[in-house]
This record gives C-alpha cells, structure tokens and sequence, in this order.
C-alpha cells in the first residue's frame, strides 16, 4: 500500500535545492523519514546556543523569522521551500541564531543521519553543501553570499541604522480584492490564486464585513471543518479590525501584535461604517521594517504590478544606502544589489508576459547589458537590453518579430515605471535592431566583428558584458559562441577592440588637474563614467578576451583574474580592480546624494579627502591604457 503522505512530501521536496538534485529513488526513500511539525506563531523551533537537533528543517508553510536572541531586527525570513538549521548539523556546533515561527508554519524535519549518506554519494548535493558552507546561508542560490553579512561578529551594529521611521505612515496595498457574503469559497481561493494575494475582503452594501486569509482557508477549508462550496458569510473572520488610513509603522506593529492577527482593514475614517481603502499584510510591515536582501526578494517575487515594484525598489536604494553607510565591501554589495535588480527585471518581464493578449510564438531570451550585464548597475540608470528568439520561416519573420517588439515595448515601459530610464540612444528591445531571431543576430555580430568601424566596435562590444535576466539561456549560449568563434578567426578584431578602449578622453590634464566639459548641459562637470570608468572597463573587457574567458562579466573580477593569469603585471591589475571599485562606490554616493545617475560631478561640491580619492584612480586608469597601447600595438589613436 502506497504512502501517500510520504509521496506530497516528495513531491514538494523535488522542487527545491538540494532535494531537486536527488533521483526519484532517493527522494523517496528519505521522504519516508520526514516528520511533519506544526508550529504556532511565535513558537521558537531551536533557540541561539542550543545544541543541533538530530534533524534539519524545510519549510512546508507559512514563514520561519531568524534572528539574534533577544533582538527584535530579523535578519532573514524563511519561507515555502527554505531550507534552515542544517549548517551547525555538519559543522558539528550550536545553532548560531534563533528560530521562530513568523506565522502558523507546517515544517518538514529531516533526519540528519537518513540525509548524509545521500549527500556523500551525490555531487550535486555536495556542491550545494560547499556553497552553502561558503556563503554561509542555508541556500546559496536565493541570494548570492547573502549570509556574509550575517556571519561577522558585529550583526547588531550592520542593521542598526534604519532609514524608516517608525512613525512615518505605512503604505499598504489599495488594489483590493473583495467579494460578497454569498460567494462560494472555490471561487474565493480561484480569485486569491490569480491575484496572487493572501486574503479577500468580504463587503456588503460596499462597507467591510469580514475577511478571509489564507489561514483560515487552511483551518476551515482543507481540515474539512466546511466544504469547498460553503459561502464566504460562514468561514469568513468577523467582525473585522478596522484602522484609519494614515496608521504608522509602530502602530500597524502593535495593532497586530495585540490582536494576534495577520491583516489589518483600512478604512477612510478607521471604523466599518466607512469603505476599506486597502489592506496591509505582515509581509508588508517586513518589507517596511526589513531593509533585508532576503525580504526585499520575496516581495519583488510577490508583485503583481509595476507600482508595487516601484516601491519595493524604494526600499532597496534604502539598503544601498544603508551598505554603503556601514562601509560593508562593494563587491559583496554589487552582489546582493545585482540579484535584486535582476529579480526586479524579471518580475517585470513576469507581469508583461501575463498581460499579453495570445501566447508567444516561439521562445526567446531577455538581455540585460551594460553596467547590469557586469553586476555594476547599482542606481536607477538607463536600460541596455535586447530580444533574442528562436529562428522561423522568413515567410513568419516579421510577424513573429512583431510579438516580440510589442513584448518589448511593454517590458522597457514597465522598467521605466519601476525606475530605470529609457536608454538615450534606443538600444532597447522595443527597437527592432535590438529585437531580432538568433540567425539575424549572428548575421549582424559576425558582420560588426569582420567591419570594425568605431560604431561597430562599441556595439559588438555590448555583447561582451550581457547576462540572461530571462528565458532560454541555450539562445544567448549559442550566439555567444558565434560571436567568440568569429573573433577568434579574426584576431585584428581585438586590436580594433582595444582601439575602442582607448577612445575615451583622459581624466586628467596638466597637474592632474580634472578634466571638465567645455559646453553643453553639463559644462564645468566632471563626467566620471567616460573619462574614469569606461576607460578602465573597456580595457578590462579587452584584456579577458584576448586571454579566450567568456565566464566572468563584473569588471573587478575581470582584472582579479588577470592578476592570476599575468602575475607581472599583478600588482597593476589589482590597481586597476581597486579602482573600478572605488570609482563605483564613489558614483554611486554622488547619485544617491542627488537623486541622479551619479555621472557627472559638480567639483566644487566636493571636499579635499574626496577629490584626492578620485586622483587617486587616475593614475591607475593611465597605466592600463598604456598597456593596452603597446601590447594590441595601436597605432594614430583618436584620443
């Protein structure tokens, strides 16, 4: 006889890491050792200090809050298909952090001993487990390296500075989803599904009247307390607890706190008498008071609409500021604040796909290129991105083509909403040059490669620095190895790339003194992106592929593994690695400071400490470009 709870364990199981690495067979067998554990809000699943338990934890549902004993600020949130608590298991000591149940949570305990063995003999789940151990979290592919900033001694004083205000109003959500007493609960979880929200107003004659959560769908519903056709009046929670609309942070808090309650009404005037104006969830209180990579990925998952991407963004320049006012190190905060860009293009392309009026024809891939492509894009600057899709008839070209741009259009327009700026120069996949079949982009990169005018240059180059935001990876694997092939049968290219490199105008003058725009909008700024950075990321991008490696985009890391391969020049590599990230971080603080791109730099604002940093960099950026001059040979340079 089948165990068929053995069998919902497994099925949940293979959809998540390292269990997904695991055969049918496997899984299974140790499915059958799994106890399921429930647990109340509030209930401490292991404590800080105490010795590991004899089994590790997945959660089923609901959510697991890690945090520092005795401290209110969590630092992670572990929910559907998390995996906590196994790190001290194989290192052998206590737990390093405390473990509560945010909400009502279902846990999957697995047995340590019943799991080891399959981690010895799996490669797959070892390389999981060496990643883990090396980024220090329980899964190294949510986040990359997120738990470094929780593995330091001094995890207090990283999130003590909270640039939220606990008594600034909350923003809560206004896109209600409601219904009526009589409303059959099938069609209530039917509509909470599409919306992707975790509870429904119940309204009538327009004024609040109850609500149903997901809670209660678990409580009343599935344990068969009411069948699936019974009305909303019957399970529905009531009388509600309505707020007024301009309720603070500490009071939405302590509202919760004090009814034992996971949604919050608002209401024009606080009361039932009057219409709901929206709902506020927990999960919308974390992501206020988280300033938490791990918070803010989640809520970027869950948002089903620009404008609501556009304020979780808010909160991730708050974590930007917050990282660099803690002087954490700007390749670990280009990490974090890359995957959140990456998840926000993502779920951009998400919310366009399920507007779309007819499916796809074919499948396709998303770009992000330029300073997102390398990990750098850390303010809201401009969009660099292209469409590629999979080959059809010629008869079917243009109509196909015309799907994709319409995809496109609504893409880049969605990215401008939630911040990014339109690119200046149209290379967006809006734009039919950028929106092309793999055939056409491998005609027009070989054609780039084999005439390299300057124009041609700066594009093929772009298709150097890209990454996959989205969709069939094996596309842009296929294109970037035409690419690679054709560059390397023509090795003259990677002169005429290094020519490129050396184009931008030199930061300096005579005694170092800067070089500034003589007219224009910007006359008297320092342009710190072309005459700083680019020159320092062109030829970062030009060494690396004269060496045949395709694997590594970020700029610091380029030189960081030119360091290893040229050992004479290390020490100018390393320069070069510090000063890409030096210039980054600067610009970065110029925009955040006025609320820009961070690109050019009114001098005069600017203190001694801070134009001798920068002098610093120019140096550096002048030794690499006389490197690239003699070793490519480049001869009568427009400099």
């Amino acid at each position: 006889m089948k165990n068929t709870i053995s069998e919902r364990i497994a099925d949940f199981l293979k959809n998540y890491p390292p269990f997904n690495a695991m055969d049918s067979k496997q899984l299974e067998k140790l499915s059958l050792e799994v106890v399921i554990i429930h647990k109340e809000s509030n209930t401490i699943v292991f404590g800080e200090n105490e010795k590991p338990h004899e089994q590790f934890y997945v959660v089923n549902k609901g959510a697991i809050a890690l945090s520092k004993e005795g401290s209110s600020q969590i630092l992670d949130i572990c929910d559907e298909g998390d995996v906590f608590g196994l790190r001290p298991l194989l290192a052998h000591e206590n737990y390093k952090l405390e473990a509560k149940a945010y909400e009502e949570t279902i846990l999957y305990a697995i047995p340590i001993k019943d799991f080891k063995p399959l981690a010895l003999e799996n490669k797959r789940i070892g390389n999981f487990l060496i990643e883990s151990f090396a980024s220090n979290t329980g899964n190294p592919y949510s986040i990359k390296h997120r738990g470094k900033l929780y593995g330091t001694n001094n995890e207090e004083d990283q999130f003590s500075t909270n640039k939220i205000l606990d008594l600034q109003p909350i923003k809560y959500s206004t896109d209600l989803i409601s219904c009526n007493e009589g409303t059959k609960i099938k069609t209530i979880a039917n509509k909470m599904t599409k919306h992707n929200v975790s509870s429904i107003l119940v309204e009538k004659n327009n004024l609040p009247v109850g609500i149903i959560t997901d809670k209660d769908l678990r409580k009343k519903i599935a344990t068969g307390l009411f069948p699936i056709t019974a009305s909303a009046k019957t399970t529905m929670s009531t009388p509600i607890i309505t707020y007024p609309k301009d309720l603070t942070l500490a009071q939405s808090q302590m509202a919760m706190m004090k009814s034992n309650i996971s949604h919050l009404v608002l209401t024009e005037d606080g009361t039932t008498d009057s219409p709901a104006v929206g709902i506020l969830s927990k999960h919308d209180i974390m992501v206020a008071v988280g300033n938490n990579p791990a918070v803010l990925l989640r809520a970027i998952k869950r948002a089903t609409d620009f404008k609501r991407l556009r304020n979780i963004r808010h909160g991730i320049m708050n974590l930007l500021r917050g990282y660099l006012d803690q002087n954490i190190p700007l390749g670990l905060v280009s990490k974090i604040i890359s995957e959140l860009n990456d998840a926000s293009s993502k779920q951009v392309i998400e919310i366009a796909l399920s507007k779309m009026d007819e499916d796809l024809p074919v499948k396709f891939t998303w770009l992000s290129m330029g300073s997102q492509g390398r990990g750098e894009q850390l303010l809201n600057t401009d969009q660099d991105n292209a469409i590629i899709f999979e080959d059809v008839p010629e008869e079917e070209l243009e109509k196909t083509r015309n799907h994709f741009l319409k995809l496109g259009e609504s893409i880049t327009k969605g990215l401008n909403i939630i911040g990014f700026d339109y690119c200046p120069a149209d290379m967006m996949a809006s734009n039919r040059s950028w929106c092309r079949s793999l055939k056409e982009w491998k005609e027009i990169t070989a054609h780039w490669i084999h005439n390299p005018g300057s124009e041609e240059i700066l594009l093929s180059s772009i298709f150097f620095d890209y990454n996959v935001t989205f969709g069939e990876k094996a596309l842009a694997d296929e294109l970037s190895h035409s690419i690679f092939d054709h560059a390397n049968h023509y090795p003259q290219f990677f002169v005429h790339l290094a020519s490129g490199a050396l184009k931008n105008p030199s930061p300096s003058g005579f005694f170092r003194d800067f070089l500034v725009e003589q007219d224009g909008e910007h006359k008297d700024f320092f342009d710190l992106k072309l005459r700083a950075l680019m020159p320092i990321i062109d030829a970062a991008r030009v060494l690396i592929l004269s060496h045949s490696i395709k694997s590594i985009n970020n700029t610091a890391e380029r030189y960081e593994k030119l360091a290893e391969l040229e050992p004479n020049n290390k020490e100018l590599y390393l320069a070069c690695s510090y000063a890409s990230k030096a210039l980054l971080k600067f610009r970065t603080r110029q925009g955040l400071l006025h609320n820009d791109s961070g690109r050019y730099i009114a001098l005069d604002k600017l203190n001694k400490e801070e134009k001798i940093k920068l002098k610093r960099t120019f140096k550096t950026v002048k030794e690499i470009q006389s490197l690239i001059e003699i070793r490519f040979q480049v001869k009568n340079l427009i400099r």
